[in-house]
């Protein structure tokens, strides 16, 4: 087994492959290969995925650039940023992603069923020769032709195969799979995933059922956050139709669009009103042939924009960046657009476009902050938008 550690955005790797091993690796389009300055020598590099993942012979691990516990955070807010910031989940001794997840899923899950598995109602659809519950009269009709038995029947059944346990049970296995998980890490969840025997899987691909926080499912809160976070990314769409499902792999432009549309919507929405939108589908022509789809939208009012938001992960695409910004605020009317970047990598900067009467100003957001400044940082730039008036645009990727 070939072994290959790389960092986000990192120099690249010379690493020994024969011909098909670069080729699947290329294939799978997680990572650029090219070849290196001798036979049989390759030259591999990390673009924005971050985590581990198994291709043929070869063990990928690629460490983000932010820290663990702040790279769990932005995934975590993004799904329930009434919660997650309020929640601890320990990552010491743990240097790498993927074992650092392991650990605190198992820990979370371990903690929550200290008082054995969650039961609940469940809705079961079934055929029975005795009345139990309520006759599905459509069911019986449709497929007995009038026979009087047996009878299509829906009842309620108290068991511990509900939605909670189901994700919990799908994302043990899921991570058990995962290269990279240390043997204490894969012997618990070996541990929890026996507990969790009788419980129905998940399908691969299939949706995790909906689930509502109450009082009795209390205990299972945390864990559950991080089994969706498991499922979401444990089996990855990679290039060109390849599917990895012996992997983890985040795309930290989404993470960090995720993070920001989410933060910002709830900072704009609770300081000055108005509703936004994400992924607004608009047109730069009459015709609607060139369609526009930032990020983010604000409606001050009903049908006014005052504001457009789309996320800017990396500055290598500055200039495309503001011409991008420029064909927002042209299609929506504004007079100033906003740039948000991560980790400093583009300074602050304002941009005159002539003869547009268009501003286009760059921000900075610094992923390694703690979640508390993070997010002090991201009211202040609503609050810096909002000031601005009706004519302004935020982007972000």
């Amino acid at each position: 087994m070939t072994v290959i550690r790389l960092r986000e955005a990192g120099p690249a790797v010379p690493v020994r492959l024969d011909a098909d091993e670069a080729r699947r690796l290329a294939t799978a389009g997680v990572v650029d290969v090219r070849p290196g300055a001798a036979a049989g020598l390759w030259m591999v590099r990390a673009g924005r995925r971050v985590g581990a993942a198994r291709i043929g012979g070869i063990e990928l691990h690629i460490e983000p650039k932010v820290p663990i516990a702040r790279l769990l955070f932005l995934a975590g807010y993004a799904r329930d940023p009434t919660g997650w910031r309020d929640e601890s989940v320990p990552l010491a001794e743990h240097a790498g992603l993927v074992p650092a997840l392991a650990a605190a899923l198992w820990r979370q899950t371990d903690r929550a069923l200290r008082q054995g598995l969650l039961q609940g109602y469940r809705t079961v659809d079934d055929t029975s020769p005795t009345l139990r519950g309520r006759l599905r009269e459509t069911a019986q009709l449709g497929r007995r032709a009038g026979l009087p038995l047996p009878l299509e029947i829906r009842h309620d059944e108290y068991t511990v195969d509900i939605p909670e346990n189901r994700i919990l049970a799908t994302a043990i296995d899921r991570m058990l799979r995962v290269p990279g998980i240390d043997a204490a890490s894969r012997r618990m969840l070996r541990h929890l995933a026996a507990r969790l025997a009788g419980i129905t899987r998940l399908s691969p691909g299939e949706p995790a059922p909906q689930w509502r926080r109450t009082r009795l499912n209390e205990r299972l809160v945390t864990a559950l956050r991080l089994a969706e976070l498991v499922l979401a990314d444990a089996s990855i769409e990679a290039g060109r139709g390849v599917v990895l499902a012996n992997g983890f792999l985040l795309d930290m432009w989404r993470v960090y669009e995720n993070f920001l549309s989410v933060a910002l919507r709830a900072a704009i929405e609770s300081r000055h009103g108005g509703t936004v939108v994400f992924q607004a589908r608009h047109h730069l022509d009459d015709r609607r042939r060139l369609e526009l789809r930032p990020d983010i939208v604000w409606r001050r009012g009903r049908a006014e924009v005052s504001a457009v938001v789309d996320a800017k992960y990396k500055a290598d695409t500055a200039r495309e960046d503001a011409y991008q910004m420029l064909a927002y605020c042209v299609a929506y009317g504004l007079s100033r657009g906003h740039l948000v970047y991560a980790f400093g990598e583009h300074p602050p900067a304002r941009h005159v476009v002539r003869n547009a009467g268009v501003e286009i100003v760059c921000h900075t957001l610094d992923l390694a902050a703690e979640p508390a400044q993070l997010l002090a940082r991201i009211r202040v730039l609503a609050d810096e938008v909002t000031r601005a008036g009706p004519a302004w645009t935020v982007a972000l990727r």
